[in-house]
């Protein structure tokens, strides 16, 4: 029972920030849908293709603040927590002002392998010249999230989320439906939330929990710094492997034509909603286990794994019995193109397994992330990636966007089995 509670505690604030998420993927790709043309939905997908790879790439910035801070809360160690605090924020200003340079270099170069057409490709760049403005809020805020996690408060992550999306969708609708803008005014209404939600978490990490500034001699500590930087190389290069498996998934459907780009991106906004409600007990898992750990409870950190399975597996029953009954009528809402929705009604039986291929590998992400086995979490998404490529390419010649699904729901699962095999040798040590 005292599981279940700290469980709900963490996920229930963490769902709620998550589920906006996607619900702002959702009224993007309706925005667009309506503006009249499919390309205007290929364009969001290519965008958020480019962007996702910058971001997630540099998505240790919060898993790997929230393992380590979970651990350090769990000794008491209130000096690690303020370190973990600042030497990630001082990473995340140095690396988006890397991106801010480089990004007028790197958006028509993936734009161009993503092979898309010329005219969704044109506005995917109208779209990425705008919001490239807001990398160092995005890598502050996936700092300061994961920093939050780890202290056990998910409270405050949810509000900035809340925040962010309320912004972001009431300034694209306006500049789109109001003063007739287009991709520009969805783009618009991005930049400005992801610099209002930034600002908020850090005026609250700072008022609210005041971590102690370090000297520089305590912030450079090497052999401190080292197990740093190991733990988030491992997350970097398990988040090139994930973004490999996505970009090469935007890139086949592009090469499909416009319609197939267009309905596996409103099929990926079904995936997108079920990895933010299961997220958010991943998210439990990561504060958790590194509590656990943290505190050298073994006992307590195994019977909080079998929860966490039991508690995603029924999450994934619900979704992908909710996703067969309505998926069609979803679809529908979506676009208005008729192409563009039968083809993604054509493809929506891989849709609706995706939850129950996918559960185990969001929760044992978490775990993973928490007990900082990072190497194990790299192992499991490098093999899952092999295993997608060597599905997708077997089969592409006679099952064509069929086998790009397959072959998508196939990583899932491998990863997810991958990591519970791996996670029961931690545990053994």
């Amino acid at each position: 029972m005292r599981h279940r509670r700290e469980i709900l505690a963490i996920a229930l604030p963490a769902i709620v920030s998550n589920i906006t998420t996607p619900i702002l993927g959702l009224v993007d790709v309706a925005v667009t849908g309506h503006i009249g043309s499919a390309s205007y939905i290929g364009a969001i997908a290519l965008g958020g293709t480019v962007f996702n790879m910058l971001y997630w790439l540099f998505n240790f910035l919060r898993m790997g603040s929230s393992g380590l801070t979970a651990q350090a809360y769990g000794r008491g160690d209130a000096r690690s927590v303020a370190l973990v605090f600042y030497r990630l924020l001082l990473v995340a200003l140095a690396v988006s002002a890397l991106m801010v340079l480089a990004g007028e270099f790197y958006a028509p170069t993936v734009l161009r392998f993503m092979d898309a057409g010329d005219e969704a490709s044109a506005l995917a760049l109208r779209y990425f010249r705008i919001c490239i403005w807001g990398a160092p809020a995005v890598l502050a805020t996936y700092a300061l999230s994961g920093w939050f996690l780890g202290l056990q408060n998910s409270r405050v992550p949810m509000w900035t989320a809340l925040i962010t999306n309320v912004v972001n969708i009431a300034v694209s609708v306006t500049l789109v439906f109001g003063c007739g803008w287009t991709i520009e005014g969805v783009a618009t209404g991005t930049l400005t939330a992801q610099w209002i939600g930034a600002v908020v978490a850090l005026t609250v990490a700072l008022r609210k929990f005041k971590p102690r500034i370090p000297g520089w001699n305590e912030l450079l500590r090497l052999r401190e710094l080292g197990a740093f930087f190991r733990i988030n190389a491992d997350i970097f290069l398990r988040t090139a492997c994930l973004v490999a498996v996505t970009v090469w998934f935007t890139r086949a459907g592009a090469s499909l034509g416009v319609d197939i780009l267009a309905g596996n991106a409103l099929l990926l906004q079904l995936f997108m909603l079920f990895s933010f409600f299961i997220d958010g007990f991943a998210f439990a898992g990561e504060a958790l286990a590194g509590k656990y750990y943290g505190m050298g409870r073994q006992d307590e950190l195994r019977r909080l794994i079998g929860r966490l399975l039991r508690i995603g597996l029924l999450c994934a029953l619900v979704f992908s019995a909710v996703y067969f009954v309505a998926g069609e009528s979803v679809m529908a809402l979506l676009a208005e193109d008729a192409s563009v929705v039968s083809t993604a009604v054509r493809f929506l039986p891989w849709a609706v397994v995706m939850p129950l291929c996918g559960f185990c590998a969001f929760v044992m992400d978490g775990v993973l992330v928490g007990l900082t086995a990072t190497g194990r979490m790299l192992t499991a998404m490098f093999t899952s990636m092999i295993v997608f490529f060597a599905v997708y390419f077997l089969l592409r010649g006679t099952l064509h966007n069929h086998a790009l699904w397959l072959a998508f729901d196939s990583y899932l699962l491998t990863r997810g089995l991958m990591e519970l095999l791996l996670s029961r040798k931690v545990l053994k040590r």
